[in-house]
């Protein structure tokens, strides 16, 4: 009973401390708008994620589609690691002490950070740890349950994020060399990966019609952001994640190695040199790793207990418990949106000294990247309501943004139920050319201001500058917004032709 209530405590106040991380400055992060906006665009497969979030992000719909509903589900993923951690190290016969060591030292963490953005990360990391979970299960019984349950994990994971791929490329080579290995001569683990082929089958069509667009993302995402992620700064990042509590993985680790106890583990040994091996050598952006570590702690957790078992050991494990806390509250005076963007334009040594002013173009900006991403959006949705609202026929309006943010953004905040769309990310393939469009709401990024106006004004009878954004802390900062009334030409033509060009540079099937 007394297990029972710290946990439960544990999981509240995750949940309580998880909804006071950001300030109310703040607004929604560039991704989370289209991750909302693939529910009003079901299918098995997105350019830029699998399937899942557009399941979470319908039930989001459903559920009123409010901030409360998106924080929720990123939040509750957070708990669920926690909860599987607490499990596991159950499983591995740890005492109360463990168990609250180690869930404290995944709950005060970079899980804190993870989950405050709904992004498909919360729910890799928990099917990273599930997956871990049930291979302890399965070693400890031999239950052929836990196979199938191992391979249900993996395609879930996968339906989320191609990321799972990494912890198979991890576990294979540890599992052909330790003893478990004759798991590989088993029928039933030949079955389990036939029913996760099933589960991810859906995806695979989808990807195969679409003529892999996975492969191109990732060659893109290669070139223009990869290329500048230094190895040194995944391995620092690591240990900032779990700032304080590193030690607790390492211990972990060592008990892998040399403790009697953990000997059928060792697959977990290897395992993680594989995977952390494997993101270093293809330069993985630094937290993709992040799903590799809270199993860890329940290792690391349950053999420190072991040490403290003496008198001295005991006094020490009060403050143990409170070390996660104690190494969280800088972490949480940095590293999370809790502060005015002034305030941290006006200071930003601390922040620079552990990277976070350092963007995906490899330079250093004012905010943290994630910062400015959640800034600046609900102000273009309300100049653009406002222009929507002037313009004769604004059914007959397009909406043509730069990016997909802006897209997103606007068809969230929207009070006219306005389907911006752009040529960027998913929305290629989100056109509608049901109707016909006579005007042009035309959103562009600040450096080609004059351009659209020169290439664009030509084809319509009235063009004007409308307006631009002023949060001059926000990414969109002068992004700005044209107008242009009365159509000289078939726009619907001409926006086709645009979307067939670039679904031909993407290697997309032209619809």
């Amino acid at each position: 009973m007394k297990k029972h209530i710290i946990l439960v405590s544990l999981i509240l106040l995750k949940f309580v401390i998880q909804y006071q991380l950001i300030s109310p400055i703040y607004e929604l992060h560039r991704d989370e708008f289209l991750h909302l906006d693939q529910a009003n665009h079901l299918a098995w497969g997105y350019l830029s994620v699998p399937p899942l979030t557009s399941w979470l992000s319908y039930l989001i719909k459903i559920l009123g589609g409010s901030v409360f509903w998106i924080k929720f589900f990123p939040a509750l993923f957070g708990a669920l690691t926690i909860l599987v951690v607490w499990k596991t190290i159950e499983e591995l016969k740890g005492n109360l002490f463990a168990l609250i060591f180690g869930s404290c030292c995944v709950t005060f963490s970079v899980l804190f950070r993870l989950n405050t953005l709904y992004q498909p990360n919360s729910f890799d990391v928990l099917s990273w740890t599930v997956i871990y979970y049930f291979i302890i299960k399965y070693l400890n019984s031999g239950h052929l349950k836990w196979l199938y349950c191992i391979a249900v994990a993996f395609a879930l994971g996968f339906l989320n994020k191609y990321n799972i791929a990494f912890l198979i490329l991890g576990l294979i080579p540890a599992i052909i060399a330790v003893p478990e290995r004759s798991v590989l001569s088993n029928r039933h683990f030949y079955y389990s990966i036939l029913i996760a082929f099933l589960m991810i089958l859906p995806n695979l069509i989808w990807q195969y019609k679409n003529n892999f667009p996975v492969i191109f993302h990732f060659e893109e995402l290669a070139k223009t952001q990869l290329v500048n992620v230094n190895r040194w700064s995944f391995i620092r990042s690591q240990l900032l994640f779990f700032f304080g509590t590193f030690p607790v993985i390492g211990f972990g680790l060592y008990a892998l190695f040399s403790y009697p106890a953990f000997r059928k583990y060792r697959l977990f040994f290897l395992s993680f040199f594989i995977t952390i091996g494997v993101f270093l050598f293809l330069k993985a952006k630094d937290y993709y790793a992040i799903g590799i570590y809270p199993i860890y702690f329940a290792f690391g957790s349950v053999y420190i207990s072991t040490l403290l078992q003496h008198k001295t050991g005991r006094i020490l494990r009060p403050l143990l418990i409170a070390l996660p806390l104690v190494f969280f509250i800088p972490v949480y005076m940095l590293t999370f949106p809790n502060r005015s963007p002034r305030y941290i334009a006006d200071h930003p040594e601390k922040y620079r000294k552990i990277g976070m002013l350092t963007w995906e173009d490899g330079k250093d900006h004012q905010l943290p990247q994630d910062f400015a991403d959640m800034l600046g959006w609900r102000e273009l949705a309300q100049k653009v309501d406002r222009i929507y609202g002037k313009i004769p026929n604004p059914q007959c309006t397009l909406v043509l943004c730069d990016n997909y943010g802006q897209a997103g953004a606007i068809n969230y905040y929207s009070k006219f139920g306005i389907r911006a769309v752009t040529f960027n990310a998913d929305y290629i393939n989100w056109f509608d050319f049901s109707n016909e469009f006579r005007n042009l709401i035309r959103i562009k990024n600040s450096w080609e201001n004059q351009l659209e106006m020169n290439k664009t004004a030509p084809y319509f009878e009235q063009s004007m500058r409308s307006d631009s954004i002023t949060n001059s802390y926000a990414r969109e900062f002068g992004t700005v917004i044209f107008t242009f009334i009365n159509a000289k030409i078939n726009i619907n033509q001409r926006v086709k032709n645009e979307v067939e060009q670039e679904q031909r540079q993407h290697m997309l099937p032209v619809k």
